[in-house]
Parts: structure tokens; sequence; C-alpha cells
């Protein structure tokens, strides 16, 4: 080896002869990203009277692998709107970063009156800017891998809570979920919220046991979720979020007393 400092770790060329930089590809056509590699599971929405109620947990994994146990997959924009990502967490990270630009962007906008409020996107026009940027990106053949619900209210000041995926592909429903939750969560939700008419006559309180109730099922029937999870409320008064949220009296504690369960001292 080569133990000059300005040259450590690469091999000697009077032994090995000069590196054949014929190898690298300079010229080779431009690839993207062909999949997610670390990813977050489902994401779970619902409205109620007042607004929206969307929750996700704090799980990244890596493949198989519980890897990052502290990632916050709900993201507030302007304090109007929430955004819960399911799929890549980088592609996440590059659109988070997007949506403060535009936020930033959108704050300076404002008119120069000392009493002139900032004009805000609600959820309804963020909604269409993404699916629109989603559709861009795969119009390019360079998708971002990601399924989007956004929650807040729309023109009219009611609940609005619509999906965007990788496609560009979007839809809106009283209740919704990503991932998994598109299997499990969807059936608890519509049975309690099957149209419009339920959702509004649903109050905060009920939408937010029933939304712990679909993360409860997810934690016990999807491998690649965990307990804590974080949950937004969107109202007219704008976003309550929290991060850390637990579920109880979950019964996953009893493997711990199952022989051959885990590390024990037989």
């Amino acid at each position: 080896m080569d133990h000059r400092p300005q040259a450590w770790g690469r091999p000697r060329d009077d032994v090995y002869g000069a590196y054949d930089h014929s190898y690298v590809q300079e010229n080779a056509p431009r690839t993207h990203t062909q999949q997610p590699i670390v990813t977050g599971t489902s994401v779970v929405g619902v409205k109620f009277k007042d607004g929206v109620v969307i929750a996700a947990d704090n799980l990244a994994s890596y493949g198989s692998l519980a890897r990052f146990t502290d990632v916050k997959r709900l993201k507030t924009f302007q304090d109007t709107s929430v955004v819960g990502f399911s799929g890549d967490i980088s592609d996440m990270q590059y659109l988070d970063r997007h949506l403060t630009d535009l936020a930033l962007n959108e704050a300076y906008s404002a008119p120069s009156s000392s009493d002139a409020t900032p004009p805000r996107l609600n959820a309804a026009n963020l909604h269409r800017y993404l699916a629109k940027l989603l559709y861009n990106r795969r119009s390019k053949f360079d998708p971002l891998w990601n399924h989007l619900l956004v929650a807040g209210l729309d023109d009219d000041r009611k609940p609005f809570l619509a999906a965007a995926d990788l496609l560009g592909t979007t839809y809106a429903s009283p209740s919704l979920a990503t991932g998994y939750g598109a299997m499990l969560a969807q059936p608890i939700l519509r049975r309690r919220v099957p149209d419009e008419e339920a959702a509004a006559a649903l109050d905060k309180a009920e939408a937010v046991e029933l939304v712990k109730e679909c993360m409860k099922v997810l934690f016990y029937r999807d491998a690649r979720s965990m307990d804590t999870f974080s949950l937004a409320v969107v109202t007219a008064e704008g976003v309550d979020v929290s991060y850390d949220n637990k579920l109880e009296n979950q019964s996953w504690a009893f493997a711990e007393r199952i022989r051959g369960y885990g590390t024990q001292t037989v």
C-alpha cells in the first residue's frame, strides 16, 4: 500500500501499476433509483365533522430490519395542512425540503402592509401541487417512491383528505390508508365512516380513537410497523400534532414469558 498521506490506502503504482480508469464508465447513460431502500409503512387518515385525523408510525425499515425508530413521517405545512408519507424515506426528505422552500416563498410573497396575513396554500391546493410534482417526476422516469396523504381544509373550509401516489394518481375519500393499511385499516375505517354523512357525524374524540384502533391492528399484523406513532389533528384552528404516542394495552408483552423467545438464560 502507498502510505504517503496524500494517497493513503491506494496500491502503489510502482508495484501494482497505475489504476486503469477505463473501467470507470464516465459516459454511461444516466440511471435512476429503481426501488426504495429505507421505507416507511402505512399512513392512516379519517375525516370528522371539524377536521381530519391522520397518523403514521415512527419506524423506517431497511428491508426487513427495523433500522430507524424515530422517523417522523407526518410533516406540517404552514400550520394549515399535514402531509403523511409512506414509501422511500430519502424521497420523503426531498419532498419535505421542497415543501419547506415552498412555505418560505409563500410567506415572503405576502403584501407589504403590516396588518396583512401571508397567503396560505390550503390542503386542497397543496394536494394538487404535490400530485403534479409526482406526475412530473414519473414522466421523467425518475419517480418519487412515495404514497402521500394530504389532510386539512379545502377552499370552502371543509375537511379535506386525499391521496397521491408515485404515478401521480389522485383520489379522495372520507377515510384513507396507504401501504398495508389499505388492506387492514380501511375495512375498520369504512365500517365506521362509510360516507361523507357518517364523517360529518363523527366527533374529534371518536375519530382519534378510531385511528388509534387502526394503528394497534397494524402493529399486530404488519411486520414493518411499531407501537410508537405520530398523530395529527387538523382543524380550522390549526394543526395539533404529537410525535411520541404509544399504544396502550398492547398484548405483545406475553412473548417475553415464552421459553425460547429472545435471549434467555436457561
